[in-house]
């Protein structure tokens, strides 16, 4: 093919690509999603919804690794001897990560404190003991929620541990007391849901990879239904005494199509007490 020939097919593809980036004629923009509502005139967020990531083994991005709890080998780190046995049940998956910036802004000392929890997971992780999960790693651990909506109460129900929140439609004033999910508080800008949380304890993780907080956090939800099975999800996370600011995860929320889908029972506190409880048989199993 000549030089000419070749160089007017070029121009001729640039000029095809250019005139597909220009809108035709009084085309309008695609508007935005607009959600069905319920009774009241509100975004209808009912329904059962699970996120399809890795942020419950890491929020950050990173790489597939052999275990949650390493020790050093002779050619790269190992699996720990606790977990050697769980073999690639107990491996962790890739994952691009929820954190926006994908950076978690530790002070100096809670960043001490995060990589003293991923050298003793097995032991650490509340998730191991069945303990509530916290706001908000409830949403992205590996099992569905349901959230059910009227125009006087909002009610989300987790699979994970029979955990429940009832989110305020009204202000009831400071948490009486701290506790694993804390008090919500909810209003609406626009399509978005905004959930106010706070009183928490000091014992949630925000994964597996030893994340956490202290009793000062307060974490800031927001719901946005942005296709008819999909919403978008988004938590600004604060904790002075933890995190040098505030910062962000979001992701996608999908919900669940399966045929009879429902919440189905998933307590599992009777699950691990031979775990926590079984030492103190009058003749202890084997371990």
């Amino acid at each position: 093919m000549s030089r000419v020939v070749l160089g007017m097919a070029t121009a001729s593809a640039v000029a095809l690509v250019a005139l597909s980036a220009v809108p035709v004629a009084g085309q309008a923009p695609a508007a935005a999603y607009r959600s069905p509502r319920t009774a009241d005139g509100k975004p209808n967020l009912n329904g059962i919804w699970q996120a399809n990531n890795e942020a419950n083994w890491d929020l950050q991005s990173h790489m597939a690794r052999a275990a949650l709890q390493l020790r050093a080998g002779p050619f790269g780190p190992l699996p720990a001897a606790s977990v050697l046995a769980l073999g690639a049940v107990g491996a962790v998956p890739p994952g691009p990560g929820v954190v926006e910036g994908d950076e978690i802004p530790y002070l100096p000392a809670a960043l001490a404190q995060k990589k003293k929890n991923q050298d003793n997971w097995l032991t650490s992780d509340p998730e191991i003991k069945c303990y509530l999960p916290g706001v908000p790693r409830a949403t992205y651990m590996p099992y569905p929620f349901q959230i059910f909506q009227s125009a006087s109460s909002i009610f989300i129900a987790y699979e994970y541990a029979g955990a429940v929140r009832n989110v305020f439609l009204k202000d009831p004033g400071p948490p009486p007391i701290d506790s694993w999910m804390g008090q919500s508080v909810a209003r609406w800008e626009g399509e978005t849901l905004v959930i106010d949380a706070k009183g928490f304890n000091d014992q949630s993780w925000f994964d597996r990879a030893g994340n956490f907080h202290t009793e000062d956090l307060h974490v800031v939800e927001r719901y946005t239904r942005i296709q008819p099975d999909v919403l978008n999800y988004e938590a600004t996370i604060e904790d002075p005494r933890t995190f040098s600011r505030p910062w962000k995860i979001s992701m996608p929320l999908y919900r669940r199509l399966d045929k009879g889908a429902q919440i189905m029972d998933f307590k599992c506190v009777e699950f691990v007490e031979e775990l926590m409880y079984g030492q103190y048989r009058k003749t202890p199993l084997p371990r």
